[in-house]
């Protein structure tokens, strides 16, 4: 039997699906492959049947697993299968040497998804040896093409002077926080940096650890905002209906996984190292 931890606080349908979660991500339960049943698990981790059905809801949530009337419930296969980014964070914090490179438009999924791996070093439930987290946002100082004003496309100064508070109360928040655990002492080495570069991505990305790649578009669609005394339609680039899609360099180095992985981490670095400025609030 698995035992759950007496000591976790946590209620134990959470326990469980943290640990099924990590069976699937480590690839223990592989994409297509059936799960135990219902009462096979309750067993196995000495809880109640409602327990499980709890944990199995939360994972087919986070659209891991899905549930075939009549067959039983099945790792989604890799091709079909969304992701969230709160998990994924999560593991990637337990190894000792932890790396975040984010691009996109704000950091605002990564100031959610950060949040309870950073307040676990600060319980001592994690310590890793270090971690540096880095993030590329566009420059708000310059014009954009997108987003653009509705009527006529044209680049408006105030949705800039609003994507940069936006940016600054999420991105610098995260700064913050890593900031943080090295002047309380409760990690040894630690660093975070927002840069900008010239242009507006039309996409997302996450590299976790030099191994992971979460990518996702950003769609545009109108958006109404009201500036001062006027409402003006926008198309803006929308990050929370973003899909991200899961690459792993745990692969054959020449699958196409493990390619992308490479190839997303020499994008990041070919931008951070030419172009990006580092950013002052």
């Amino acid at each position: 039997m698995d035992a759950l931890d007496p000591d976790d606080p946590r209620p134990p349908y959470i326990q469980v699906a943290n640990n099924l979660r990590a069976a699937i991500l480590t690839r223990k339960f592989t994409p297509g492959e059936k799960l135990p049943s219902g009462p096979q698990l309750a067993d196995r981790y000495g809880v109640a049947r409602m327990t499980i059905q709890q944990a199995i809801r939360v994972l087919r949530d986070e659209g891991l697993i899905v549930s075939r009337q009549g067959s039983g419930v099945f790792v989604r296969e890799r091709t079909e299968r969304p992701v969230g980014l709160r998990p994924h964070i999560e593991r990637a914090f337990g190894e000792s040497v932890v790396t975040i490179d984010f691009a996109g438009f704000s950091g605002e999924t990564l100031h959610g998804a950060i949040a309870e791996p950073i307040d676990k070093i600060r319980d001592g439930r994690l310590r890793p040896d270090s971690l540096q987290v880095r993030l590329l946002v566009p420059d708000a100082s310059k014009p954009w093409a997108l987003p653009a004003r509705v009527d006529d496309l044209t680049d408006s100064p105030d949705f800039r002077q609003r994507a940069t508070r936006i940016m600054e109360r999420h991105a610098l928040a995260v700064v913050d926080a890593v900031n943080e655990l090295v002047n309380l002492g409760l990690i040894s080495s630690a660093t975070a940096e927002v840069r900008t570069y010239p242009a507006v991505p039309l996409f997302k990305l996450y590299i976790l650890n030099g191994t992971y790649a979460f990518f996702g578009y950003y769609p545009v669609q109108e958006h109404s905002l009201k500036f001062g005394d006027e409402t003006v339609g926008i198309w803006d680039l929308m990050g929370k209906d973003t899909t991200l899609f899961e690459f792993s360099q745990q692969s054959d180095p020449d699958a196409r996984d493990a390619q992308f992985v490479r190839q997303s981490q020499m994008w990041f670095e070919s931008i951070w190292t030419t172009v990006a400025e580092e950013y002052h609030r």
